[in-house]
Protein backbone atom coordinates (compact mmCIF):
# COMPACT_ATOMS: atom_id res chain seq x y z
CA UNK A 1 0.00 0.00 0.00
CA UNK A 2 1.18 3.50 -0.92
CA UNK A 3 -0.12 6.91 0.20
CA UNK A 4 0.03 9.77 -2.30
CA UNK A 5 -0.03 13.52 -2.04
CA UNK A 6 -3.05 14.60 -4.10
CA UNK A 7 -1.39 17.95 -4.87
CA UNK A 8 1.66 16.50 -6.58
CA UNK A 9 2.16 16.05 -10.32
CA UNK A 10 1.74 18.10 -13.47
CA UNK A 11 -1.27 20.03 -14.73
CA UNK A 12 -4.40 18.17 -15.81
CA UNK A 13 -4.59 16.88 -19.36
CA UNK A 14 -7.39 17.72 -21.78
CA UNK A 15 -8.87 14.25 -21.27
CA UNK A 16 -8.83 14.69 -17.49
CA UNK A 17 -10.42 18.12 -17.73
CA UNK A 18 -13.16 16.71 -19.96
CA UNK A 19 -13.68 13.91 -17.44
CA UNK A 20 -14.10 16.46 -14.65
CA UNK A 21 -16.49 18.55 -16.72
CA UNK A 22 -18.68 15.64 -17.79
CA UNK A 23 -18.94 14.07 -14.35
CA UNK A 24 -19.63 17.40 -12.61
CA UNK A 25 -22.34 18.19 -15.19
CA UNK A 26 -24.03 14.82 -14.70
CA UNK A 27 -24.06 15.15 -10.91
CA UNK A 28 -25.36 18.73 -10.87
CA UNK A 29 -28.18 18.19 -13.36
CA UNK A 30 -30.02 15.25 -11.82
CA UNK A 31 -32.64 15.04 -9.06
CA UNK A 32 -31.81 11.36 -8.43
CA UNK A 33 -28.39 11.67 -6.80
CA UNK A 34 -27.56 7.94 -6.66
CA UNK A 35 -28.41 7.47 -10.35
CA UNK A 36 -26.42 10.56 -11.34
CA UNK A 37 -23.41 9.45 -9.29
CA UNK A 38 -23.46 6.05 -10.98
CA UNK A 39 -23.54 7.78 -14.38
CA UNK A 40 -20.53 9.79 -13.25
CA UNK A 41 -18.74 6.58 -12.20
CA UNK A 42 -19.46 5.12 -15.64
CA UNK A 43 -17.73 8.15 -17.19
CA UNK A 44 -14.70 7.45 -14.97
CA UNK A 45 -14.68 3.87 -16.18
CA UNK A 46 -14.71 4.86 -19.83
CA UNK A 47 -12.42 7.88 -19.63
CA UNK A 48 -9.79 6.76 -17.11
CA UNK A 49 -9.87 2.97 -17.62
CA UNK A 50 -11.15 2.37 -14.08
CA UNK A 51 -13.24 -0.65 -13.10
CA UNK A 52 -15.63 -1.42 -10.25
CA UNK A 53 -15.96 2.27 -9.39
CA UNK A 54 -17.72 2.68 -6.05
CA UNK A 55 -18.66 5.38 -3.54
CA UNK A 56 -18.84 4.47 0.14
CA UNK A 57 -20.40 6.90 2.63
CA UNK A 58 -19.70 7.09 6.35
CA UNK A 59 -22.78 6.62 8.52
CA UNK A 60 -23.51 7.67 12.10
CA UNK A 61 -22.50 4.15 13.15
CA UNK A 62 -18.98 4.83 11.72
CA UNK A 63 -19.45 2.18 9.06
CA UNK A 64 -18.63 2.76 5.39
CA UNK A 65 -21.42 1.37 3.22
CA UNK A 66 -21.93 1.48 -0.56
CA UNK A 67 -23.86 4.58 -1.62
CA UNK A 68 -23.39 4.19 -5.39
CA UNK A 69 -21.41 1.77 -7.55
CA UNK A 70 -21.21 0.21 -11.00
CA UNK A 71 -20.78 -3.49 -11.82
CA UNK A 72 -21.93 -4.50 -8.32
CA UNK A 73 -24.94 -6.65 -7.50
CA UNK A 74 -27.22 -5.65 -4.65
CA UNK A 75 -25.82 -8.45 -2.50
CA UNK A 76 -22.23 -7.47 -3.27
CA UNK A 77 -23.00 -3.88 -2.25
CA UNK A 78 -24.34 -5.14 1.07
CA UNK A 79 -21.18 -7.20 1.69
CA UNK A 80 -18.82 -4.29 0.95
CA UNK A 81 -19.10 -2.66 4.39
CA UNK A 82 -15.99 -1.41 6.20
CA UNK A 83 -15.11 -0.04 9.59
CA UNK A 84 -12.82 2.97 9.90
CA UNK A 85 -9.26 1.76 9.38
CA UNK A 86 -10.40 -1.55 7.87
CA UNK A 87 -8.81 -2.34 4.51
CA UNK A 88 -7.78 0.29 1.98
CA UNK A 89 -11.24 1.87 1.99
CA UNK A 90 -11.39 2.18 5.78
CA UNK A 91 -7.80 3.38 5.97
CA UNK A 92 -8.39 6.13 3.39
CA UNK A 93 -11.35 7.37 5.46
CA UNK A 94 -9.45 7.23 8.74
CA UNK A 95 -6.25 8.85 7.44
CA UNK A 96 -8.04 11.35 5.16
CA UNK A 97 -5.39 10.60 2.54
CA UNK A 98 -5.53 8.79 -0.84
CA UNK A 99 -4.42 5.15 -0.75
CA UNK A 100 -3.05 3.11 -3.66
CA UNK A 101 -2.59 -0.67 -3.64
CA UNK A 102 -0.29 -1.22 -6.59
CA UNK A 103 -0.53 -5.04 -6.50
CA UNK A 104 -3.79 -6.50 -5.25
CA UNK A 105 -2.32 -10.00 -5.07
CA UNK A 106 0.47 -9.09 -2.65
CA UNK A 107 -1.21 -6.54 -0.32
CA UNK A 108 -3.33 -7.65 2.63
CA UNK A 109 -4.97 -4.19 2.75
CA UNK A 110 -7.20 -5.15 -0.18
CA UNK A 111 -9.94 -7.22 1.49
CA UNK A 112 -12.32 -7.73 -1.48
CA UNK A 113 -15.24 -8.11 0.96
CA UNK A 114 -17.77 -7.89 -1.86
CA UNK A 115 -16.13 -10.81 -3.67
CA UNK A 116 -16.39 -8.73 -6.82
CA UNK A 117 -12.75 -8.27 -7.78
CA UNK A 118 -12.15 -8.26 -11.53
CA UNK A 119 -9.76 -11.09 -12.49
CA UNK A 120 -7.86 -8.60 -14.64
CA UNK A 121 -7.60 -6.05 -11.83
CA UNK A 122 -4.04 -5.27 -10.76
CA UNK A 123 -4.32 -2.16 -8.58
CA UNK A 124 -6.81 -0.33 -6.38
CA UNK A 125 -7.21 3.37 -5.56
CA UNK A 126 -9.21 4.77 -2.60
CA UNK A 127 -9.64 8.53 -2.19
CA UNK A 128 -11.35 10.09 0.85
CA UNK A 129 -14.34 12.34 0.20
CA UNK A 130 -14.10 15.39 2.44
CA UNK A 131 -16.15 18.50 3.21
CA UNK A 132 -14.34 20.98 5.45
CA UNK A 133 -12.02 18.17 6.53
CA UNK A 134 -14.98 16.05 7.61
CA UNK A 135 -15.06 12.59 6.08
CA UNK A 136 -18.20 12.01 4.02
CA UNK A 137 -17.03 8.77 2.43
CA UNK A 138 -14.51 7.16 0.05
CA UNK A 139 -14.29 7.01 -3.73
CA UNK A 140 -12.66 3.75 -4.88
CA UNK A 141 -11.84 1.96 -8.15
CA UNK A 142 -9.90 -0.97 -9.59
CA UNK A 143 -7.23 -0.53 -12.24
CA UNK A 144 -6.77 -3.15 -14.95
CA UNK A 145 -4.48 -1.42 -17.43
CA UNK A 146 -1.47 -0.27 -15.43
CA UNK A 147 0.48 0.69 -18.53
CA UNK A 148 -2.13 3.35 -19.33
CA UNK A 149 -2.36 4.67 -15.78
CA UNK A 150 -0.45 7.49 -14.17
CA UNK A 151 -1.24 7.05 -10.49
CA UNK A 152 -0.46 10.63 -9.49
CA UNK A 153 -2.54 12.08 -12.30
CA UNK A 154 -5.44 9.72 -11.62
CA UNK A 155 -5.39 10.52 -7.91
CA UNK A 156 -5.46 14.23 -8.72
CA UNK A 157 -8.61 13.79 -10.81
CA UNK A 158 -10.28 11.49 -8.27
CA UNK A 159 -9.47 13.90 -5.43
CA UNK A 160 -11.20 16.77 -7.25
CA UNK A 161 -14.16 14.56 -8.08
CA UNK A 162 -14.35 13.22 -4.53
CA UNK A 163 -14.78 16.78 -3.30
CA UNK A 164 -17.58 17.39 -5.83
CA UNK A 165 -19.27 14.12 -4.91
CA UNK A 166 -18.91 14.83 -1.18
CA UNK A 167 -20.49 18.29 -1.53
CA UNK A 168 -23.35 16.83 -3.57
CA UNK A 169 -24.03 14.11 -0.99
CA UNK A 170 -23.83 16.58 1.91
CA UNK A 171 -26.24 19.01 0.20
CA UNK A 172 -28.56 16.14 -0.70
CA UNK A 173 -28.59 14.91 2.91
CA UNK A 174 -29.31 18.41 4.24
CA UNK A 175 -32.16 18.82 1.78
CA UNK A 176 -33.59 15.43 2.73
CA UNK A 177 -33.43 16.32 6.43
CA UNK A 178 -35.09 19.67 5.76
CA UNK A 179 -37.83 18.02 3.72
CA UNK A 180 -38.34 15.44 6.46
CA UNK A 181 -38.46 18.20 9.07
CA UNK A 182 -41.01 20.08 6.98
CA UNK A 183 -43.04 16.91 6.50
CA UNK A 184 -42.99 16.22 10.23
CA UNK A 185 -43.97 19.80 11.04
CA UNK A 186 -46.86 19.73 8.59
CA UNK A 187 -47.94 16.37 9.99
CA UNK A 188 -47.64 17.76 13.52
CA UNK A 189 -49.75 20.78 12.70
CA UNK A 190 -52.31 18.62 10.90
CA UNK A 191 -52.47 16.14 13.82
CA UNK A 192 -52.75 19.00 16.26
CA UNK A 193 -55.51 20.40 14.10
CA UNK A 194 -57.36 17.10 13.68
CA UNK A 195 -57.13 16.35 17.41
CA UNK A 196 -59.43 19.27 18.12
CA UNK A 197 -62.96 19.83 16.94
CA UNK A 198 -62.39 23.36 15.72
CA UNK A 199 -65.94 24.31 14.99
CA UNK A 200 -68.21 26.65 16.86
CA UNK A 201 -68.50 23.90 19.46
CA UNK A 202 -65.18 25.13 20.85
CA UNK A 203 -66.28 28.74 20.80
CA UNK A 204 -68.94 28.78 23.48
CA UNK A 205 -71.53 31.53 23.54
CA UNK A 206 -75.03 32.42 22.44
CA UNK A 207 -75.00 36.13 23.19
CA UNK A 208 -75.87 38.55 20.38
CA UNK A 209 -72.26 39.75 20.12
CA UNK A 210 -70.96 36.21 19.68
CA UNK A 211 -73.62 35.45 17.09
CA UNK A 212 -72.33 38.44 15.13
CA UNK A 213 -68.83 36.91 15.24
CA UNK A 214 -70.16 33.57 13.98
CA UNK A 215 -71.97 35.31 11.16
CA UNK A 216 -68.82 37.10 9.94
CA UNK A 217 -66.75 33.89 10.12
CA UNK A 218 -69.29 31.99 8.04
CA UNK A 219 -69.42 34.75 5.42
CA UNK A 220 -65.66 35.18 4.85
CA UNK A 221 -64.23 31.72 5.62
CA UNK A 222 -64.12 30.40 2.05
CA UNK A 223 -62.48 33.52 0.63
CA UNK A 224 -58.73 34.22 0.77
CA UNK A 225 -59.18 37.65 2.31
CA UNK A 226 -56.88 38.73 5.16
CA UNK A 227 -58.61 38.89 8.55
CA UNK A 228 -57.72 40.92 11.64
CA UNK A 229 -59.16 39.49 14.87
CA UNK A 230 -59.25 42.05 17.67
CA UNK A 231 -59.97 41.60 21.32
CA UNK A 232 -58.53 41.61 24.81
CA UNK A 233 -56.15 38.90 25.98
CA UNK A 234 -57.95 35.62 26.62
CA UNK A 235 -61.03 36.29 24.48
CA UNK A 236 -60.38 33.37 22.09
CA UNK A 237 -58.75 34.98 19.07
CA UNK A 238 -56.88 31.80 18.13
CA UNK A 239 -60.10 29.76 18.21
CA UNK A 240 -61.70 32.20 15.79
CA UNK A 241 -58.68 31.98 13.46
CA UNK A 242 -58.90 28.18 13.63
CA UNK A 243 -62.62 28.26 12.86
CA UNK A 244 -61.95 30.41 9.78
CA UNK A 245 -59.34 27.93 8.55
CA UNK A 246 -61.56 24.91 9.24
CA UNK A 247 -64.34 26.40 7.11
CA UNK A 248 -62.05 27.51 4.28
CA UNK A 249 -60.95 25.72 1.10
CA UNK A 250 -57.54 25.39 2.77
CA UNK A 251 -58.87 23.18 5.56
CA UNK A 252 -56.71 20.20 4.52
CA UNK A 253 -53.53 22.29 4.43
CA UNK A 254 -51.42 23.43 7.43
CA UNK A 255 -52.71 25.82 10.07
CA UNK A 256 -49.51 27.39 11.40
CA UNK A 257 -49.37 29.66 14.44
CA UNK A 258 -46.89 32.20 15.76
CA UNK A 259 -47.15 34.43 18.81
CA UNK A 260 -45.20 37.50 17.73
CA UNK A 261 -44.99 38.81 21.29
CA UNK A 262 -43.08 35.69 22.37
CA UNK A 263 -40.28 36.24 19.81
CA UNK A 264 -37.52 38.81 20.21
CA UNK A 265 -37.09 41.54 17.60
CA UNK A 266 -33.81 39.97 16.46
CA UNK A 267 -35.46 36.60 15.72
CA UNK A 268 -38.92 37.58 14.48
CA UNK A 269 -37.84 37.90 10.83
CA UNK A 270 -36.11 34.52 10.95
CA UNK A 271 -39.24 32.93 12.46
CA UNK A 272 -41.49 34.48 9.83
CA UNK A 273 -39.37 34.21 6.70
CA UNK A 274 -36.69 31.60 7.56
CA UNK A 275 -32.95 32.00 7.16
CA UNK A 276 -30.06 30.70 5.11
CA UNK A 277 -27.07 28.89 6.53
CA UNK A 278 -24.64 31.39 8.06
CA UNK A 279 -27.18 34.25 8.11
CA UNK A 280 -26.25 34.83 11.75
CA UNK A 281 -24.12 33.24 14.46
CA UNK A 282 -26.36 30.27 15.31
CA UNK A 283 -27.64 29.67 11.77
CA UNK A 284 -25.76 26.40 11.20
CA UNK A 285 -28.15 25.31 8.49
CA UNK A 286 -30.89 26.78 6.34
CA UNK A 287 -34.36 26.82 7.87
CA UNK A 288 -37.85 27.52 6.56
CA UNK A 289 -39.95 30.18 8.26
CA UNK A 290 -43.62 30.08 9.19
CA UNK A 291 -44.73 31.48 5.82
CA UNK A 292 -43.10 28.56 3.98
CA UNK A 293 -44.45 26.04 6.50
CA UNK A 294 -47.94 27.44 5.98
CA UNK A 295 -47.71 27.43 2.17
CA UNK A 296 -51.11 26.44 0.79
CA UNK A 297 -52.76 26.87 4.18
CA UNK A 298 -53.35 29.54 6.82
CA UNK A 299 -50.86 31.45 8.96
CA UNK A 300 -52.14 32.86 12.26
CA UNK A 301 -50.02 35.70 13.64
CA UNK A 302 -51.03 36.51 17.19
CA UNK A 303 -50.08 39.85 18.76
CA UNK A 304 -49.29 41.37 15.35
CA UNK A 305 -48.85 44.77 16.98
CA UNK A 306 -45.61 43.57 18.59
CA UNK A 307 -43.56 43.00 15.43
CA UNK A 308 -40.55 45.20 14.68
CA UNK A 309 -40.48 47.96 12.09
CA UNK A 310 -38.25 45.97 9.71
CA UNK A 311 -40.50 42.90 9.98
CA UNK A 312 -43.49 45.12 9.21
CA UNK A 313 -41.85 46.13 5.91
CA UNK A 314 -41.28 42.49 4.90
CA UNK A 315 -44.76 41.46 6.01
CA UNK A 316 -46.28 44.22 3.89
CA UNK A 317 -44.38 42.94 0.85
CA UNK A 318 -45.63 39.37 1.41
CA UNK A 319 -49.20 40.60 1.63
CA UNK A 320 -48.79 42.66 -1.54
CA UNK A 321 -46.67 40.39 -3.71
CA UNK A 322 -46.82 36.94 -2.03
CA UNK A 323 -43.03 36.69 -2.06
CA UNK A 324 -40.00 37.32 0.16
CA UNK A 325 -36.36 36.38 0.72
CA UNK A 326 -35.08 34.41 3.67
CA UNK A 327 -32.82 36.22 6.13
CA UNK A 328 -29.32 36.19 4.66
CA UNK A 329 -30.57 35.00 1.28
CA UNK A 330 -31.14 36.49 -2.15
CA UNK A 331 -33.43 33.87 -3.69
CA UNK A 332 -37.06 34.99 -3.89
CA UNK A 333 -39.53 32.56 -2.29
CA UNK A 334 -43.15 32.63 -3.46
CA UNK A 335 -45.94 31.44 -1.18
CA UNK A 336 -49.70 31.01 -1.24
CA UNK A 337 -50.80 31.73 2.32
CA UNK A 338 -53.97 33.10 3.86
CA UNK A 339 -53.11 35.41 6.76
CA UNK A 340 -55.19 35.79 9.89
CA UNK A 341 -53.70 38.28 12.34
CA UNK A 342 -54.77 39.11 15.88
CA UNK A 343 -54.04 41.86 18.37
CA UNK A 344 -55.16 43.28 21.71
CA UNK A 345 -53.55 46.62 20.91
CA UNK A 346 -55.01 49.84 19.57
CA UNK A 347 -53.45 49.75 16.11
CA UNK A 348 -55.07 53.04 15.11
CA UNK A 349 -53.28 54.78 17.96
CA UNK A 350 -50.03 53.04 17.02
CA UNK A 351 -50.42 54.28 13.45
CA UNK A 352 -50.89 57.84 14.72
CA UNK A 353 -47.75 57.75 16.86
CA UNK A 354 -45.71 56.09 14.11
CA UNK A 355 -45.03 52.70 15.72
CA UNK A 356 -47.15 50.75 13.22
CA UNK A 357 -47.15 51.24 9.47
CA UNK A 358 -50.34 52.74 8.10
CA UNK A 359 -50.11 50.83 4.81
CA UNK A 360 -49.66 47.54 6.68
CA UNK A 361 -52.62 48.37 8.92
CA UNK A 362 -54.91 48.76 5.92
CA UNK A 363 -53.58 45.53 4.39
CA UNK A 364 -54.36 43.64 7.60
CA UNK A 365 -57.67 45.29 8.44
CA UNK A 366 -59.54 44.07 5.36
CA UNK A 367 -62.03 42.08 7.43
CA UNK A 368 -61.99 43.06 11.11
CA UNK A 369 -63.56 40.76 13.69
CA UNK A 370 -64.05 42.27 17.14
CA UNK A 371 -64.32 39.75 19.95
CA UNK A 372 -66.24 40.97 23.00
CA UNK A 373 -64.70 40.80 26.45
CA UNK A 374 -66.32 38.25 28.75
CA UNK A 375 -67.77 41.04 30.91
CA UNK A 376 -69.68 42.21 27.82
CA UNK A 377 -71.44 38.86 27.42
CA UNK A 378 -72.27 37.83 30.96
CA UNK A 379 -75.11 35.59 29.82
CA UNK A 380 -72.51 33.26 28.30
CA UNK A 381 -70.68 32.70 31.61
CA UNK A 382 -72.87 29.78 32.84
CA UNK A 383 -72.45 28.09 29.44
CA UNK A 384 -68.69 28.51 29.58
CA UNK A 385 -68.49 27.37 33.21
CA UNK A 386 -70.39 24.16 32.46
CA UNK A 387 -68.28 23.50 29.36
CA UNK A 388 -64.99 23.92 31.22
CA UNK A 389 -66.34 22.04 34.23
CA UNK A 390 -67.13 18.94 32.17
CA UNK A 391 -63.75 19.18 30.42
CA UNK A 392 -61.78 19.55 33.67
CA UNK A 393 -63.71 16.84 35.52
CA UNK A 394 -62.96 14.48 32.63
CA UNK A 395 -59.26 15.36 32.69
CA UNK A 396 -58.93 14.97 36.47
CA UNK A 397 -61.44 12.13 36.80
CA UNK A 398 -63.25 13.99 39.55
CA UNK A 399 -66.82 15.21 40.04
CA UNK A 400 -67.52 18.65 41.50
CA UNK A 401 -70.78 20.56 41.96
CA UNK A 402 -71.02 24.35 41.70
CA UNK A 403 -73.89 25.71 43.77
CA UNK A 404 -76.22 28.44 42.50
CA UNK A 405 -74.66 30.91 44.95
CA UNK A 406 -71.18 30.11 43.66
CA UNK A 407 -72.38 30.50 40.05
CA UNK A 408 -73.83 33.93 40.91
CA UNK A 409 -70.39 35.05 42.11
CA UNK A 410 -68.80 33.81 38.90
CA UNK A 411 -71.35 35.81 36.92
CA UNK A 412 -70.73 38.97 38.97
CA UNK A 413 -66.95 38.87 38.52
CA UNK A 414 -65.62 41.11 35.71
CA UNK A 415 -63.01 38.60 34.44
CA UNK A 416 -60.11 40.86 33.37
CA UNK A 417 -58.39 37.77 31.94
CA UNK A 418 -61.55 36.87 30.03
CA UNK A 419 -62.31 33.28 28.96
CA UNK A 420 -58.79 32.06 29.68
CA UNK A 421 -59.02 33.25 33.29
CA UNK A 422 -62.45 31.64 33.63
CA UNK A 423 -61.11 28.31 32.33
CA UNK A 424 -58.21 28.37 34.80
CA UNK A 425 -60.58 29.25 37.64
CA UNK A 426 -62.90 26.36 36.80
CA UNK A 427 -59.91 23.99 36.84
CA UNK A 428 -59.01 25.24 40.33
CA UNK A 429 -62.62 24.66 41.37
CA UNK A 430 -62.41 21.04 40.21
CA UNK A 431 -59.09 20.46 41.96
CA UNK A 432 -60.16 22.05 45.26
CA UNK A 433 -63.92 21.48 45.27
CA UNK A 434 -66.00 18.48 46.29
CA UNK A 435 -69.10 16.59 45.23
CA UNK A 436 -71.00 18.27 48.06
CA UNK A 437 -70.83 21.52 46.13
CA UNK A 438 -68.52 24.52 46.32
CA UNK A 439 -69.98 27.31 48.44
CA UNK A 440 -70.04 31.06 47.84
CA UNK A 441 -67.34 31.62 50.51
CA UNK A 442 -65.13 28.97 48.97
CA UNK A 443 -65.63 30.57 45.59
CA UNK A 444 -64.50 33.95 46.93
CA UNK A 445 -61.27 32.34 48.12
CA UNK A 446 -60.63 31.23 44.55
CA UNK A 447 -61.17 34.77 43.28
CA UNK A 448 -58.91 36.88 45.53
CA UNK A 449 -59.20 40.00 43.37
CA UNK A 450 -63.01 39.85 43.48
CA UNK A 451 -62.95 38.99 47.18
CA UNK A 452 -60.77 42.01 47.92
CA UNK A 453 -63.07 44.26 45.88
CA UNK A 454 -66.14 42.89 47.66
CA UNK A 455 -64.57 43.43 51.10
CA UNK A 456 -63.69 46.99 50.12
CA UNK A 457 -67.28 47.65 49.04
CA UNK A 458 -68.59 46.23 52.32
CA UNK A 459 -66.19 48.39 54.32
CA UNK A 460 -67.33 51.53 52.47
CA UNK A 461 -70.98 50.62 53.05
CA UNK A 462 -70.24 50.04 56.74
CA UNK A 463 -68.51 53.40 57.07
CA UNK A 464 -71.41 55.18 55.37
CA UNK A 465 -73.83 53.62 57.83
Amino acid sequence: MVQFDAKCGDCLTTRELMTLYETATVVSNSLDLVASLEKALLILKNRLHLEKCVIHTLGEDNLLTVYAGIDFSKHQKELATYKLGEGATGYAAESKEPVVIENLHNDMMFLNKSGNRDQNAISYIAVPMLVDQEVIGVLGANITKTTAINFESTIRVLTILSSIFAQSIRSHDINLKEKERLKELKLYYKMEWDSKVHNFGDIIGESPKMKMVYNVVERIAESNVTVLVRGETGTGKELVAAAIHKRSKRRDEPFVKLNCAAITDTLIESELFGHEKGAFTDAKEARKGRFELADGGTLFLDEIGDISASAQVKLLRVLQEREFERVGGSKTVKVNVRLVAATNRNLEEMVKNGTFREDLYYRLNVIPIDLPALRERGDDIPLLVNFFLQKSMSNHKKRVVITDEAMDILCQYTWPGNVRELENTVERIVLMGSEDGITADEMLLLLPAFNQKLMCQRRIMSEEE
